[in-house]
Order: structure tokens, then sequence, then C-alpha cells
């Protein structure tokens, strides 16, 4: 192996598969990304076909190798990452016996309620099922219902014939391990929110059956387990020839999005924080130390780097409010109103309205929230709307609400770590919009850093954990290079506006979640 050596990287995420062809240095050197459908179903159900994850993986590779084959003859692995807390149910010939349950799905939650149940409780939850959890997993499961232990539990509750035909449970990446090795397998951040395993020793993490006794399910459900940085196995000869791939090339274990974006954003030391801005959004860093935050909904759960922990937390929508406000108006116009991309549009209108977007709010929870609160029932909307706002004020008040949003966690991940993160990378979709970027740095107060090619944070995450599998680097080549494009320091005049903003933002939610637990009580 030498620098000329590359990783083929793919992240699955909710809207399709990114597949990349990376270098060592973390250039991209070609990429392409394939649609999926995800099907919103009147139950609530959030489904997504598992074959069509694969078919547009497959679609995908084929045309990067055709096009670029002088880069797919230097692939020295395949280095997976994708969309945390989905589920996919399978029999013993890796066959999907359902669709696939994915992350924004909320059916769990009763059944998830049912387990956490018991004669003492804090905070909702058995005081000694909350401890047994938090001593060994180092967290607890959302009362949310949108974690893939809920989605086992919803299986087996109301779909116990596909939950007794079912072989092993598995997340998505993993289950695109599974077709390119044949290797039933999970690594050991991609299982953590099944919350039955004891990470305590963080270099040796295994299944607890008295915590999988605890919630019900059968241990010999789930897959092995491996590290990020593990091999899993070579890629098969018959998936490599399909693909025009090299034979033999090394798959490895890989890691979930968040995981794989806190390598690819470059912050890799400890507490050196990024925020992720794509369809959901999170703030986090690694930490030396296994710890959590029940009221807060987060914990330090294993990373994608040997050894280390990072901080578990998800906000469920940023990036999607764009796509949700640009899709709504153009049916309600009547037209495609095509635009080759809609969000840099909705970004220039944004530029025409002030800071503070002439008082209206935004309140991005679209399909609930899951840190700092763990709340499925909260609904979004915009607040203060007048006969006054005019498109480009709803359009800022948008960026705006999800600036709040990462404000409201910032303040819970800076008592979680009890130090103050300043120098954040941002990456994600929304870190390709300077505006973003600008009120970012202004709502938070804190600078940003701007990463290269932001929207591929995550499949160079995958990439450089490939390149750590293989021996060709270590954490600390990644810090090196972590390139910054631009760097955003908070503007100082508009402190106040934005304090007030935060203020009255916090206080929408404090006034009307009530209102939301009534009129959402049936989801």
């Amino acid at each position: 192996m030498d620098n000329d050596a590359c990783i083929l990287a793919v992240d699955l995420g909710t809207s399709g598969p990114k597949i990349s062809i990376v270098s060592l240095s973390g250039d991209i050197l070609t990429s392409t990304f394939q649609s999926i459908d995800t099907n919103y179903k009147s139950t609530g159900g959030i489904e997504q076909e598992p074959h069509g994850w694969w078919t547009a993986v497959c679609s995908g590779i084929r045309r990067l190798v055709a096009e670029h084959p002088r880069f797919a003859k230097r692939i020295a692995a395949i280095s997976n990452s994708g969309q945390w807390s989905g589920t996919v149910a399978l029999d013993k010939r890796g066959q999907a016996l359902a669709p696939a349950i994915i992350w924004m799905d909320a059916r769990g939650a009763p059944h998830i309620d049912r387990v956490l149940q018991g004669r003492v409780t804090v905070g909702g939850y058995s005081a000694f099922k909350l401890a047994r959890w938090l001593r060994r997993t180092g967290g607890a499961p959302g009362k949310s219902g949108k974690d893939s232990l809920a989605h086992i539990l919803f299986i087996k509750n109301q779909y116990p014939e596909i939950y007794r035909q079912t072989y092993k449970f598995l997340e998505p990446k993993d289950f695109l391990n599974l077709r390119f090795t044949g290797s039933f397998a999970a690594t050991f951040d991609s299982i953590a929110l099944h919350w039955v395993t004891d990470n305590r020793d963080i270099a040796n993490i295994y299944y607890d059956p008295s915590l999988a006794r605890m919630v019900g399910i059968d241990i010999a459900k789930f897959p092995k387990l491996i590290g990020a940085t593990s091999i899993l196995g070579p890629l098969l000869d018959s998936v490599a020839d399909d693909l025009g791939l090299s034979r033999g090339i090394a798959v490895v274990g890989g890691s979930p999005d968040l995981q794989a974006a806190a390598v690819g954003s470059g912050a890799v030391a400890d507490f050196a924080a990024h925020l992720c801005i794509g369809t959901s959004s999170w703030l986090s860093c690694h930490v030396p130390y296994k710890k959590a935050d029940i009221i807060n909904n987060m914990a330090s759960l294993p990373s994608a780097l040997p050894g280390r922990y990072f901080i578990a937390n998800e906000q469920e929508s940023a990036g999607i409010c764009l796509d949700y406000l640009w899709k709504t108006f153009a049916k309600l116009a009547g037209s495609s109103l095509l635009v080759e991309n809609h969000c840099e549009h909705l970004d220039k209108v944004a530029q025409r309205s002030v800071p503070g977007s002439r008082n209206l709010v935004f309140t991005p929870w679209l399909n609930g929230e899951r840190t700092p609160v763990d709340d499925h029932r909260v609904r979004g909307g915009f607040h203060n709307l007048s006969l006054q706002h005019g498109p480009e004020d709803i359009a800022r008040s948008v960026f705006e609400g999800v600036a709040y949003n990462s404000r409201w966690l910032l303040k819970a991940v800076e008592a979680f770590t009890k130090k103050k993160l300043d120098n954040i990378h941002m990456i994600g979709g929304g870190a390709v919009s300077a505006l973003w970027c600008q009120i970012h740095a202004d709502i938070l107060g804190r600078t940003i850093r701007q990463i290269r090619d932001p929207r591929f944070a995550n499949t160079r995450g995958a990439a450089w954990i490939g390149a750590m599998a293989l021996g060709l680097l270590s954490p600390d080549d990644i810090t090196s290079n972590a390139h910054i494009m631009a760097v955003y320091k908070p503007q100082r005049e508009l402190r106040s506006i934005y304090d007030r903003g935060f203020e009255n933002f916090l206080a929408f939610y404090k006034s009307n979640r009530k209102i939301y637990r009534r009129l959402n009580a049936g989801q």
C-alpha cells in the first residue's frame, strides 16, 4: 500500500446513497449520488426498501467505475457509513422480511414506554432499569420510539411472525456490509442504540444477556460485533465482478453517519467540536469518558475511533426544513418551480431579509425532537407571522430557527462536557451556505470553521476509517488533513437581537408543549 491507494466510501443517507472515491488525504476524487424513495405511511410509519438501497448503491458504483477506471484501480478498501437507528429484519439467506424502519419512525414509542416502566420511576424510567442501563451502556433508550430497540419491539408486538422468522436485525450500513461480504455483523458503534451491550470497557464491548432479557429481545437475533476500523472480510467475488471492481478488496466495518461525520469533520481530538447541518442536525465531540445525561437525552457512546467515546445526540429536522418549505410552496403555487438548487435559491432569498427576520420565529420540529428534549409529539411552525412579512423573512426565519435549535443543543453539550466549545467545524449540506455558517456563528456566539467539501464529510470520514483499518492513517493524520475553507466569527452588534430571538424560541416550546401533546396524542 502507498499514498496512491484510495477508498471507496458509501454513505447511505436518508435521501439516498452518496458514493465517493476518496484519497488518503481526504480529497474527493469523484462522487455520485443516487436518490431513493421513502414511504411515509398514514399510520405514522416511515420506511424504505433495503433492496432499493442496494440497487442504488450498485448503480452508483458501476457509474464511478465506468467513468473513472484509473481511480477504481487504486481502491484498496470499501468502507460504509449510513443513517443510524434504522432496522432491517433479515432471514438466514440475508433477505429482508419487511421494509426497513428508519430513524424517523416513532411507532415503537408505546412499546418502549412499557419496557421503561417499573415500580419506582425516575423521569419516566424504572429506577432499577435506568441504573443498569447507565452503568453498563452509558445511556438509556430514548422515549420517542425512534431507537433501534424500539423498532424491534414494534416488530415483535405488531408483527410477531416477522419477528419469529428474523435471523438477524441489522442497521442500514451493516446491511450493505452483508451484501458486500455475505457476513452478518455490526460494529460497536452501530449497535449502541439497541441498548444491549456492555460498554464499560471501551476495549472490550460485548452483548449483555441480562440487558437483552430486560427488554425482552432474543439475543441470538443480534449479529456478531467488530470494530469500525476492523476488516470484516473480502468483497465477494460475485459482487466484485458485477460492479467491475478488483477481487479481494477489503470491506471495513465502517460506522454510522454521526460517528463517520465526526471523523470526516477533522475534529477528532477530545472536546474538538463539530456541527452537522444535514437532513437532521447534531453537535458533538469526542470525550475521554463514559457519561449520560438522561434529561437532555445524550450519552457518550463508542465512537468509530478505537478506544474512544463521542457524544451522541441528534436534532430531528435541519436541512429537511428547507426541503419542506420549498416543496410545500411549490405545490401551493401549482408549479414544480424548477430550480437547479433550491437550497441555494432560498439562501439568496433569505439574504434580502434582516437579522432576526423582522421578529418572525420558525421552530423546526417537523418530526418531533430528540435532543435536548426527547419529545416526539412537538411540532414546528412560524410564530408571529404577519401580513408585513415577505418570502425573504420566511426563508431567513427557517435558517435562523435551525440555528436557534443548535444553540439550544450547544447549551446542553457544554453542560455535558463542562467546557466552552469554540472553533466549531461545520459540515453537511447546510455548511455549503456562507449565510448559514454566519448565522450559526452569530446565534451560537462561537467561531464557525467551514470545512472543505462539507457535503462529503460522511464519505470522507468513512474513507479515513477504512484507511485506519488498513494501517495507512492515524487520528493525528486526520487532524492535519482537515482543511478549513472559511472562518466565521460572531458579529457583536447582532448579539442582543439573537439573544432575544433565542429567548422567544425557547418560550414558544415551553408555552406550547402541552398543546402539542394534546394535538398529537395518538402519535
